[in-house]
């Protein structure tokens, strides 16, 4: 197998790496694993199918790297004086941003899908889903520990409820309520035990 900077002794072109992996998760945002297309990738991308299949040999494997390279942004800072409540609309916040950009909501659907590749869905939990959801039980935990909220309290489901409501809210067509980082949390916060915040 070629290195990852090489392709049969040639440098390894990363400005064709980044065209071909922008147009894969572009397509996959808008059609999902199924409708990826080797051919529509290489046209979108301005190279060729030979060049991605000597760097991807199959579609699951372009489909994983091109999630596993979308960016997941940098955890938002935590509050100078240690206050998980903020933490916790902190988080939300950083979630709001990231899920509200093109394409980021379709892959939520994409990565639902039977048909989508088990190694691309399992990269993306693992990448994006899975980071995401060790923050907020971590922040649940520290208030926890300092008597904040109920320390016998379900934090699995707390934390599905968190970002859970954000995919529920975009299925039925609502729009965005005002304030729904800080609404959110409060909400949850207090089904934890938390006083009101």
């Amino acid at each position: 197998m070629d290195s990852p900077a090489t392709i049969r002794g040639r440098p390894r072109s990363a400005a064709i790496d980044e065209a071909v992996l922008a147009a894969a998760r572009r397509q996959l945002s808008d059609g999902g694993f199924a409708a990826l297309s080797i051919a529509a990738v290489a046209g979108e991308a301005g190279t060729t199918r030979p060049a991605i299949y000597r760097r991807w040999p199959t579609k699951a494997a372009l489909a994983e790297s091109a999630m596993a390279s979308y960016p997941t942004g940098v955890p938002p800072a935590l509050a100078e004086e240690p206050d998980p409540f903020a933490d916790l609309v902190a988080e939300l916040e950083d979630f709001r941003r990231g899920v509200s950009l093109p394409g980021r909501l379709s892959l939520v659907g994409t990565m639902l899908q039977t048909t989508t590749a088990p190694d691309a869905a399992a990269r993306y939990r693992a990448r994006v889903i899975a980071p995401r959801r060790a923050r907020l039980r971590a922040i649940l935990e520290r208030a926890a520990a300092r008597g904040l909220i109920d320390g016998e309290a379900d934090l699995d489901v707390a934390v599905t409820m968190l970002t859970g409501s954000w995919y529920a809210r975009c299925l039925a067509g609502d729009a965005e309520p005002d304030e729904w980082p800080r609404r959110i949390a409060g909400l949850v916060w207090r089904a934890v035990g938390g006083a009101s915040a």
